[in-house]
């Protein structure tokens, strides 16, 4: 059996408010989206295995900045701010999208990105737009329903087999709490990031540079 991909050192790099501040090397990055409040902060912190790697809020929206994290010195993570939240001037969530789609239009080092999706709630509007979004300009899009700690086994099958079916595409149940979905969805991942490092010239995980 092949051993799961770990994650031994994870750094928090800085927050950006425009694209072009993020780090200009050559290392891939997985992104992840999602609405605000649907967990973004604790999955991170449960894939890295730490508490506090990434600040999680009470208040949704907290978010407002393209947050990198180095990861195993290799690639990086980004944390994007979350979308559709209501309680924020329209100014400021037409900045939020100006913001999300300059990096996710411009950045050629994206291997991939992670939409989340609660649970506990049907798929937003927003969440279909950036599928098709993403879809349409190639980049890979990995599903993870969080917040599945909440749900008992059946209610969780059978919310997979309805997000299957809503995208088209394969979903994850992951849960922050009991550590669920947490090697399968790293384990998609890190072929992501060999895939882009390949395709960069960058390092892949497990090589020297």
């Amino acid at each position: 059996m092949a051993t799961a991909p770990t994650i031994t050192t994870c750094d928090f790099v800085g927050s950006f408010v425009s694209a072009g501040q993020a780090p200009a090397d050559r290392r891939p990055h997985i992104a992840f989206a999602g609405r605000s409040n649907v967990g973004k902060s604790s999955l991170l912190n449960r894939l890295v295995g730490r508490r506090k790697i990434a600040r999680v809020s009470s208040d949704p929206g907290k978010t407002r900045a393209l947050n990198f994290y180095l990861v195993n010195s290799r690639f990086y993570f980004v944390d994007l701010p979350g979308y559709g939240y209501a309680r924020v001037s329209r100014q400021m969530r037409a900045e939020w999208g100006r913001l999300l789609e300059s990096y996710l239009n411009g950045d050629p080092h994206l291997a991939g990105l992670v939409l989340l999706l609660d649970a506990r709630r049907d798929p937003t509007e927003q969440d279909f737009q950036l599928v098709a979004w993403l879809a349409a300009r190639g980049i890979p899009t990995l599903v993870a329903v969080t917040k599945t700690d909440k749900l008992n086994r059946d209610q969780t099958n059978r919310k997979i087999a309805a997000v299957e079916r809503l995208f088209n595409a394969p979903a994850l149940a992951f849960s922050a709490v009991s550590g669920l979905g947490k090697n399968e969805l790293l384990g998609a991942i890190f072929d992501l990031v060999n895939e882009r490092a390949q395709d960069i010239g960058a390092p892949r995980h497990g090589q020297k540079e």
